[in-house]
C-alpha cells in the first residue's frame, strides 16, 4: 500500500528569542515549540494529507499567535481540501480569522499580527501545492530542486538574494486586506518528495546548499543536515522545515 513519509522541524534559531513559527503534517501540529531532533511521521496515501509551514511576521506582535491559528484551523480541516477551490477558500478564510482574532484597533496589542503559509496537500496520484507570502515549496527529483511555490515579495535589485519584505500574507494590517493565494496542481508517483520550509532556512541557506542536501540524503536526515546548514549560515530567523516523501510498501 503506497504511503507518505513527512520528516520535519522547527528551531528558533540563533538570533531569535523565540519561534514563531507553526507547522501541521495532517492533524499533527507544532506551534512556537522546538523540536531538539527531527520528527518522523507516516500515514497512507489516501486521504489528503495537508503538510505547511507558517511564518509570523517578524517585528510586529503577535506572529506566534496569528501561524498558530492558522496551522490549527488547517489541521482541522485539512482532510476535505481535495480541490484548488477548496484550498483558496480555506485560506482565505484563514486570513478573515487572523484578522478577527487580531480585533483590529480596540487595543489588544495584535491589531497588525499576520503570518505567511506555504504547503502541499497529497493525495492519491496528485499533489495540491500552495503559498501565500515567501515560505517555500520546492519538488526535489533527483536530477534537481525546483521551487514550485511563487514568493510574494517585490524584485530584487542586482546582486541582492533576499529580502525580509512581503506583498502579500495572511493578516498584517491593521485593516481588512483580501489575499490571493497561489495554489497549483500536480501529478504525484512513488518517489516523489517535496521540501516545505519558511525563510529562516532559505534566506541563509543557498539553493544549490539545499539540492546537494536533497540529492544526498532523504527523510529525516535531510531535514536534520538542512536544519544544520541554516544554523552554520548564522541561524538568523526561526527554521522549519519538513520533506514529503511518497513511497510504496
Amino acid at each position: 500500500m503506497p504511503y507518505v513519509v513527512v520528516s520535519a522541524l522547527s528551531h528558533p534559531g540563533l538570533r531569535r528569542e523565540r519561534n514563531e513559527d507553526s507547522l501541521v503534517i495532517g492533524p499533527w501540529i507544532l506551534c512556537a515549540a522546538v523540536t531538539a531532533n527531527p520528527q518522523t511521521l507516516v500515514f497512507p496515501l489516501g486521504t489528503p494529507l495537508v503538510v505547511a509551514v507558517a511564518d509570523g511576521l517578524g517585528g510586529q506582535p503577535g506572529g506566534d499567535v496569528a501561524s498558530a491559528l492558522v496551522v490549527r484551523r488547517i489541521a482541522s480541516i485539512g482532510a476535505a481540501l481535495s480541490s484548488e477551490e477548496a484550498v483558496r477558500d480555506a485560506l482565505s478564510a484563514c486570513n478573515r480569522a487572523v484578522y478577527e482574532a487580531a480585533g483590529g484597533d480596540e487595543g489588544n496589542g495584535l491589531a497588525t499580527m499576520g503570518t505567511t503559509v506555504a504547503g502541499v496537500v497529497v493525495q492519491p496520484g496528485s499533489l495540491l501545492v500552495f503559498n501565500v507570502g515567501d515560505s517555500r515549496v520546492f519538488a526535489a527529483p533527483r536530477d534537481g530542486l525546483r521551487q514550485v511555490s511563487v514568493d510574494d515579495s517585490p524584485r530584487l535589485e542586482p546582486g541582492q538574494r533576499t529580502t525580509f519584505l512581503v506583498t502579500q500574507c495572511l493578516g498584517g494590517t491593521s485593516g481588512y486586506r483580501a489575499i490571493h493565494p497561489h495554489v497549483s496542481a500536480a501529478s504525484l508517483s512513488s518517489g516523489d518528495r517535496y521540501l516545505i520550509c519558511t525563510d529562516g532556512l532559505t534566506d541563509p541557506v543557498t539553493t544549490d546548499v539545499l539540492d546537494e542536501v536533497m540529492r544526498e540524503h532523504d527523510d529525516g536526515r535531510a531535514v536534520f543536515e538542512l536544519g544544520k546548514a541554516a544554523i552554520a549560515a548564522g541561524g538568523p530567523d526561526n527554521i522549519t522545515l519538513a520533506v514529503v516523501r511518497v513511497a510504496d510498501e
